[in-house]
């Protein structure tokens, strides 16, 4: 065993954390890998599997003209284990990349666990240890480690709400009034069911909605819900067509038994390749779980739906990134800590991924008294980490990689489309430029290791 000098200790199997410990190992660096599950388990957590997704399966769209697809690029050319183990897992999702969610988790924890420099301990962290120390804990953190950040961050400590959709049973899905389409017939197939309403069936919806119980709903009903996961209920608050102009709107489909297109649409997503689970999307929730049995009863289609799994919401715990955070993700305080993943502030899967790759790369620089990482500006992960750590980054909340944090085109780009394939080629070109100049990290010899690693265990 190496000692806690000699090793890079990261806490939390996350995404972040999975990511990070791949990336150092897959250096030659020791890591020593703490995840406290199924030791102490986590009120959003079903299993002891590394990486598991929590809330939709989804990880956004594959299509290089937007962020998303941005994103996942540049981290395929970073040669990330999270992606690289996604891709493997695909289902049919349209023009998005959605996972088996258990293939998915199983075949990331084979992954780390047939590498070697990787130390998986089962174990609580209650602190923050000697030497080299990644922190990707999540929005679930241990209060004693929370009391230990703490302790070196101070008073700026910020914390929102975050939610996530029921799963339901796809055997108690009624194929006679629910259809298979995506909207714009995007993508091979079609890889949602939609449960369409017409105007009636949907304004007695947003009353029973409006209506139901729901749980610790003084904890909730606070300004600090982030706006990309606000509650189903929380949206209906908002006006009587606000759901059918978000999670519910049903442009770009057609009800094939009217002809026409409903006055709004509930979209189901699998949530595996066999298809025997769907996710109501856009459906987080904070309801309690008799009322969402009886009011998502209600959507045309799931009159006897089983719910494999009841929407939650949770507690999500992150640094003001912007005062505590070098742009590798160290504290400023203590550079020998880093954070990565939520509790860095950024949100989404593949941005939490992303965050535990640069975590391990800055570590790894640091090791080496190398020059801090500088991602380009105009990449979606440049533009994220410059948002999330820049001083000047004012009233900090989480964020998902957006166009709104890349410098616009010169000259400006008119066309919506034009220009987000702009942001694409410029960000693409820019890292292949960083990448060139960046050597000393190995970075294709990681990316061919991490290719036979996933193959060989995909097929074990």
């Amino acid at each position: 065993m190496s000692s806690a000098h000699d090793c890079v200790t990261v806490i939390g199997g996350g995404l972040a954390g999975s990511e990070a410990a791949f990336q150092l190992a897959a250096r030659g660096v020791p890591v020593r890998l703490i995840e406290m599950r199924p030791d102490i388990p986590s009120p959003a957590h079903h299993t002891e599997l590394l990486g598991e997704l929590v809330c939709s399966n989804s990880l956004k769209s594959n299509d290089p003209a937007t962020a998303a697809g941005m994103l996942k690029r540049e981290l395929e050319s970073l040669g990330s284990v999270v992606l690289a183990c996604a891709r493997a897992t695909a289902v049919a999702a349209g023009g998005a990349l959605a996972v088996d969610r258990e293939a998915f988790a199983r075949l990331l924890t084979d992954v780390l666990a047939a590498m070697p420099g990787i130390e998986i301990v089962r174990a609580c962290a209650s602190e923050i240890p000697d030497g080299d120390v990644i922190l990707a804990t999540g929005p679930l953190t241990d209060p004693a480690l929370e009391r230990a950040l703490s302790a070196l961050v101070g008073d700026g400590r910020l914390t929102f709400f975050d939610a996530a959709a029921p799963i339901i049973d796809a055997a108690d899905i009624d194929m006679d009034v629910c259809f298979p389409a995506s909207r714009y017939d995007k993508g091979a197939g079609p890889d949602y069911l939609n449960c369409p309403m017409d105007r009636g069936h949907y304004e007695a919806f947003v009353d029973a909605l409006l209506a139901a119980e729901k749980a610790h709903a003084k904890e909730f009903e606070t300004s600090e819900l982030f706006h990309a996961c606000l509650p189903v209920e929380e949206i209906a608050r908002r006006g009587r067509d606000a759901l059918r102009f978000g999670p519910m709107k049903p442009v770009g489909l057609t009800d094939p038994m009217t002809g026409c297109r409903p006055h709004a649409v509930v979209q189901l997503r699998s949530e595996n390749r066999a298809r025997t689970a769907y996710n109501l999307v856009g459906f987080q929730t904070n309801l309690t779980f008799a009322e969402q049995r009886r009011v998502f009863r209600m959507v045309p289609g799931l009159s006897t739906a089983e719910f494999l799994r009841y929407g939650v919401m949770h507690r999500n715990t992150f640094v003001d990134a912007p005062r505590l955070l070098t742009s590798d993700l160290a504290l400023r305080s203590t550079l020998r800590v880093r954070i990565a993943g939520q509790l860095a502030g950024t949100e989404g899967y593949l941005e939490a991924a992303a965050g535990g790759l640069v975590a391990a790369l800055g570590s790894l620089r640091a090791r080496s008294h190398e020059p801090a990482i500088h991602l380009p500006g105009v990449t979606a992960l440049g533009s994220l980490l410059a948002y999330a750590t820049d001083p000047e980054t004012e009233s900090y909340q989480p964020m998902h990689v957006n166009f709104g944090l890349l410098p616009a085109p010169v000259p400006p780009i008119k066309g919506k489309r034009e220009r987000y394939a702009a942001y694409g080629a410029r960000g693409s070109d820019a890292l292949d430029r960083w990448l060139a100049t960046a050597a000393d990290l190995g970075i294709p010899a990681v990316r061919e290791r991490l290719n036979a690693l996933v193959l060989n265990e995909s097929l074990s």
